[in-house]
């Protein structure tokens, strides 16, 4: 918990200090984002490419970080490799408003995965000393803005547990004082997929 504890101080201040320097503008993503919709779709939410993201209504600062990591190559996409070189981190930072002003995306979770996911979510497991997932991306699943935690609901399960399991196996590595990886790293097979799925279903009402 000390570790979750550090990393959202950190994201606060990372958040705080970007936020002060670079503000992005939705109108003029909107005008930058006609590639993206090959995968991600107009609205953000229709995924057209298996594996995409939902992007609609994500946290700006976590979209906005992902885009430079991706950028960078400190998070590695396939797909996406080489796409944002030629944008400045203000078309990204417009880019990350474009797709915060959206609608965002609903899900529905599987009945038999409900159990598992909801007390993982909402509680934890402290025999494995793993937090609840709510403790950072909220009880209704829309993640916190300042520290820059995405949203999870409505997010297609499948990537969520896409996600989830490169975390696990550390392919995915961008996560603040790798938080994610150290939690996930203790979750089997079943309870990434429960979890997936649970928060999929989440609502904000």
């Amino acid at each position: 918990m000390n570790r979750i504890f550090l990393a959202a101080m950190f994201a606060l201040s990372l958040s705080s200090l970007a936020q002060a320097q670079l503000v992005g503008d939705a109108t003029s993503g909107s005008t930058k984002v006609i590639v993206c919709g090959a995968c991600h779709g107009a609205s953000g939410n229709d995924v057209v490419v298996p594996g995409a993201a939902k992007l609609g209504g994500q946290n700006q600062s976590y979209l906005y970080k992902q885009l430079q990591d991706i950028k960078s190559g400190a998070r590695a996409i396939a797909v996406m490799a080489g796409q944002l070189n030629n944008f400045s981190d203000q078309d990204l930072a417009d880019i990350a408003a474009h797709y915060a002003s959206l609608d965002a995306p609903l899900g529905v979770a599987e009945e038999s995965k409900v159990e598992i996911g909801q007390v993982l979510y909402r509680s934890g497991n402290a025999d494995l000393g793993v937090a609840a997932c709510s403790a950072c991306h909220s009880p209704t699943g829309r993640g916190n803005e300042g520290a820059g935690y995405p949203a999870l609901s409505g997010q297609d399960p499948a990537y969520t547990e896409a996600q989830l399991r490169a975390f696990r196996a550390g392919s995915r590595n961008n996560d603040l004082a790798a938080v994610m990886r150290d939690i996930v790293a203790r979750l089997n097979d079943v309870e990434i997929q429960a979890l997936a799925s649970y928060v999929s279903g989440l609502r904000a009402n």
